[in-house]
């Protein structure tokens, strides 16, 4: 379905939940060079592509893939290859600290309790972790980017689980988790 503009509906996130659509777009923009984005409707993965914020419409942001790189867009990405992680990238100030953070849920004490380590510890951690078989391949999906307290943005993270891309060539398999690596390099 497209907007008034010609834009497919899946290309467009809202921001009405946020007092400051300002800083929830600064905050999204950081990523837009590290995290890929998925797109469940169109069941695509673009891995180059730009934000952009629609002339007169502060309350929406675009994602735009990359029309002179077709090649940096994955298709037929089965919905059912990716899941929610439960895990958040949120600004330090939350904390009282400076940076962003990764919340990771640990068990401590037979309990999940939720820890915010900073961004590169977690995610060099969790890359480092992860195995061929089960590598850890973040992505965002509209919907990620979600209001803290009204005002502060926080970006949920979702993870693309390559043994459920069983459709796909072994070929195709590695250049999505090089691609998603590669661009997370920033952090390591």
């Amino acid at each position: 379905m497209l907007n008034d503009l010609g834009i497919p509906e899946h290309l467009i996130w809202k921001l009405n939940h946020f007092d400051n659509h300002k800083r929830a777009v600064n905050f999204i923009k950081q990523f837009q060079d590290t995290l890929c984005v998925y797109s469940a409707p169109v069941q695509q993965l673009y891995t180059n592509y730009d934000i952009s914020l629609p002339d007169g419409d502060d309350r929406s942001m675009i994602i735009l893939p990359n029309p002179y790189a077709y090649h940096d867009t994955f298709n037929s990405i089965s919905d059912t290859s990716v899941h929610a992680s439960g895990m958040y990238i949120v600004p330090g100030d939350l904390f009282g600290k400076e940076g962003l953070y990764l919340t990771l849920r640990l068990l401590k004490y037979g309990k999940r309790v939720i820890r915010p380590v900073p961004l590169k510890v977690g995610l060099w951690a969790l890359m480092k972790k992860g195995t061929n078989e089960i590598p850890f391949l973040p992505v965002i999906t509209k919907g990620d980017l979600r209001a803290f307290r009204k005002d502060s943005p926080c970006l949920h993270l979702h993870r693309i689980q390559p043994s459920k891309l069983g459709h796909r060539s072994p070929m195709e398999v590695k250049a999505i988790q090089q691609v998603i690596r590669d661009r997370l390099k920033v952090y390591m």
